[in-house]
């Protein structure tokens, strides 16, 4: 198990909610708070992070299976493993290092059980995540929803409601979550 100190929320939705673009809104907000937010995506299709002619690209293709990225500002560290596996939320935790951070939000592996804000677009007719996935804590949607539910909910529009609810969020958490469990 993982020990991490750093609140985690992760944003359950169907391709094409606006996941992407909801962080790219939050996420100013929350650092203009004076937050230091990581996140963690999680993509199902291959992702080239480098590109043909540059020093780190060509030392990772000529047999380097880890090539350190480091300037003044930033760095990134390229790994490639020898067999192709999903990695799991806590590696990526413990990888992203989340003791220097406030908060990890985290997009993708929608199946574990760890606090969610399900976001709901009614135009793309997909069924609720939240009936079955008892992680959710909160339902962001851009229509009313008619579904009984005792959870929070938000305006899918309105990425300051939805910030202050992560901030307060925040201020709640448990400083050593119990873990992570595959739902159902």
């Amino acid at each position: 198990m993982i020990h991490y100190t750093s609140p985690l929320l992760g944003f359950a939705a169907y391709s094409g909610t606006g996941k992407t673009t909801l962080l790219k809104q939050l996420i100013p907000q929350l650092r203009d708070a004076g937050m230091r937010v990581g996140v963690i995506k999680h993509a199902h299709h291959q992702v080239e992070f480098d590109r043909p002619g540059k020093d780190s690209y060509e030392l990772r293709k000529a047999g380097a299976g880890r090539v350190l990225l480091a300037t003044s500002r930033r760095w990134a560290l390229m790994v490639d493993e020898a067999e192709e596996q999903e990695p799991s939320l806590p590696q990526l935790l413990e990888r992203l290092g989340t003791s220097v951070l406030d908060l990890v939000l985290v997009e993708g592996f929608r199946h574990l059980a760890f606090p969610k804000i399900e976001l709901h677009r009614t135009s793309l007719k997909k069924p609720l995540i939240f009936p079955e996935d008892s992680s959710v804590i909160a339902i962001a949607s851009d229509a009313r929803i008619e579904q009984e539910t005792e959870l929070p909910r938000l305006d899918l529009n309105a990425p300051l409601s939805i910030a202050d609810f992560i901030r307060e969020y925040c201020e709640s958490y448990p400083a050593r979550p119990s873990g992570f469990t595959s739902l159902p």
